[in-house]
């Protein structure tokens, strides 16, 4: 791999670890608080300059797929428009971690950047005496579909 391409995944994975570490405290505060949060995210322009998106569909108690598109849509524009380098889309999602057999309630981090890096970090969680402890942490490979030119198509 040429230095170029090593210091450009490198950045890439920097500017995700910063929404990563932005986003997260909000999550673990609304499940401590609701037992829930609707899907929001945050994106990072050219400057790094980080800020949070809300979705509003409307709706004072969306579904969550609603509230998911609609900020996908979002992040889709602006990718388009240039003015975002980074974004993350945060949702609760029901998964089951690896070495396990039963499912669990999880924090889902869909991180994707315009180089081309994209992953869904994934926290399982558990609630008691309104604490929120997460779990080890995994990722898998994201669907990359924010920054891709064919975007609109899928």
């Amino acid at each position: 791999m040429s230095l170029i391409a090593e210091s450009d995944e490198r950045s890439q994975k920097h500017d995700l670890e910063q929404l990563l570490s932005a986003v997260m405290p909000f999550a673990e505060q609304m499940l401590m608080k609701y037992g829930e949060f609707i899907p929001y995210g945050s994106t990072v322009n050219g400057d790094g300059k980080i800020a949070a998106v809300g979705g509003d569909t409307g709706d004072q108690h969306p579904k969550s797929q609603e509230t998911i598109d609609l900020l996908r849509g979002a992040f889709r524009r602006q990718a388009q428009a240039g003015t975002i380098v980074a974004c993350a889309l945060v949702y609760d999602i029901r998964t089951i971690p690896p070495g396990q057999s039963k499912k669990t309630d999880a924090v889902a981090v869909n991180l994707d950047h315009r180089g081309g890096m994209s992953i869904i970090v994934i926290y399982p969680y558990s609630i008691e005496n309104k604490k929120v402890a997460l779990g080890k942490s995994w990722a898998v490979k994201g669907e990359g579909k924010i920054f891709s030119s064919g975007s609109q198509a899928h």
